[in-house]
């Protein structure tokens, strides 16, 4: 049986949404995140040193990070799903798709994320100071970076309905957090293919379920 450590609003629900695509039997461990900081339980970190989600347990085999986590389950469970043949060009955007994902579109994310928090929590001594600081890094480096990054995704929704061509794939569901997180500050009117692509992702009854299951991918 395979068992997802399920962090709430957190990367945890590509891998939930890919169970239920592929209609796997599995066992979910919910793990609330601190209050306050946000940050994933100490619990977690018993199931694997990191201590962060997703996590799987397939027997004796535990396996961390979304990416090789999606590989390991449809290899084991695809039965020729979700994934293009290999040697296709399909399969080397699948795989393009699989590691961009985290490796280069989610660091400017994560960057804006710390950026926002440092102007909000700075202490008032410093506050102006840390406000310039970040908006400096905003303005000089994130925005340009958010905007090469998500244009080139618009341009990849342009050539097929989904990332590896024209049917699902996992890709896709890697692909869907950092565009999601992106899309929070909204798609512009100038994205269209991206548009479309997050109401089809989130039309999926698998989707759906996992949102159901495990509750909102981001915070509000």
């Amino acid at each position: 049986m395979i068992t997802l450590h399920h962090l709430e609003r957190s990367r945890s629900h590509r891998v939930l949404w890919l169970l239920e695509e592929l209609g796997v039997s599995y066992e979910m461990k919910r793990y609330a995140r601190d209050p306050v900081t946000r940050l994933a339980p100490p619990e977690l970190r018993r199931v694997h040193p990191l201590g962060k989600s997703p996590i799987v347990s397939d027997g004796a085999l535990t396996l961390a990070e979304s990416g090789p986590i999606l590989d390991y389950l449809v290899d084991r469970h695809g039965q020729g799903r979700l994934r293009p043949a290999a040697g296709s060009e399909e399969r080397l955007r699948y795989d393009y798709g699989l590691h961009y994902a985290e490796g280069s579109a989610m660091p400017p994310l994560l960057l804006s994320l710390v950026c926002t928090q440092v102007k909000k929590k700075s202490p008032w001594p410093v506050k102006p100071i840390a406000r310039a600081i970040a908006d400096t890094v905003f303005k000089g480096f994130i925005h340009p970076q958010l905007a090469t990054h998500f244009d080139w995704v618009e341009s990849e929704l342009g050539r097929s309905p989904w990332f590896a061509g024209d049917e699902l794939t996992a890709a896709d569901i890697q692909m869907s957090y950092p565009v999601e997180a992106h899309q929070e500050r909204g798609v512009p009117a100038s994205r269209p293919n991206t548009a479309a692509w997050l109401e089809r992702i989130r039309a999926r009854p698998a989707y759906k379920k996992a949102i159901e299951v495990g509750g909102p991918v981001l915070f509000a």
